[in-house]
């Protein structure tokens, strides 16, 4: 008997705002057969830091994060808190 574990990014979207939501399938598999799979979901937003995070989504997020991009997203968070504190 012989027993393994893989995590690998199974999903990975891009939203509207640039913000990247990604998810790891985590398999243990026995002889080759699959026998437990869970999930793990992350977000990310533009220039948040990737250390740490897988190089396949590293280079989503360094293909979507332009400067403009990251521009965007922070004029929208600077928009929303001055509208919560008004």
């Amino acid at each position: 008997m012989s027993l393994t574990k893989t995590t690998t990014v199974d999903q990975i979207t891009v939203q509207e705002n640039g913000s990247i939501l990604y998810r790891e399938a985590t398999r243990i598999m026995e002889d080759g057969n699959q026998i437990s799979q869970t999930y793990h979901r992350s977000s990310l937003t533009p220039a948040q830091d990737l250390t740490g995070i897988p190089a396949n989504v590293v280079a989503i997020c360094n293909t979507v994060w332009t400067a403009e991009v990251i521009a965007a997203y922070q004029a929208q968070i600077a928009a929303t808190e001055a509208a919560r504190n008004a």
